[in-house]
């Protein structure tokens, strides 16, 4: 072999090696996306299955409210439904401003508010809240990190060729984006 066969090879081979480099950690940069959603998804199943005992306890105490227990049913129907990003950000947006219109009617009841059994799931409610928010966060930072390396070069050369396609952030939506008014 002559040096300039090794020297093809070398090149060629470094080549390799760096495509490889670049999609290995583009394909471990979209999996962490995947595993930050599927933990949105855990926090957002553990809310839907703690919602049918909020409703069951409410509606004891306040059975003239048919029609917001209705609306939180479908909505953790629709939740449950929902598949991509959007769709289970949108709806579940919807369902956290239907989960208020819950503990506003609970406010019309003090021996509800009162029930240890309403107060526990307040409280797991309250909690899963947080971990969907935090989720939600992580999600963003992860998909941030992601869509950053697609556009970065040399990987967007490769990201193009390979396919990879850019993720979705769990966004907010336009009442979320509206600036909050208080008033004494």
């Amino acid at each position: 072999m002559n040096s300039l066969t090794i020297i093809i090879l070398a090149v060629v081979g470094g080549v390799l090696l760096f495509t490889l480099f670049i999609y290995n950690s583009l394909i471990q940069a979209r999996l962490r996306v995947k595993e930050a959603f599927s933990q949105i998804d855990v926090q957002l199943k553990r809310r839907t299955d703690l919602i049918p005992n909020l409703i069951e306890t409410v509606k004891g105490y306040a059975k003239h409210e048919k029609e917001t227990f209705t609306k939180v049913t479908e909505l953790r129907t629709s939740l449950i439904n929902a598949k991509s990003p959007e769709k289970k950000a949108e709806v579940n947006n919807m369902l956290t401003d239907a989960l208020k219109s819950i503990f506003a009617v609970a406010e019309n009841y003090p021996q509800l508010r009162a029930s240890e059994n309403f107060k526990a799931l307040q409280e797991e409610l309250e909690d899963t809240e947080n971990k969907i928010a935090y989720s939600r966060q992580f999600y963003n930072s992860v998909v941030l990190d992601y869509n950053t390396k697609l556009q970065v070069f040399p990987n967007v050369l490769f990201a193009r060729l390979l396919n990879f396609k850019p993720a979705e952030f769990f966004g907010a939506t336009t009442d979320e984006k509206k600036p909050v008014k208080v008033s004494f």
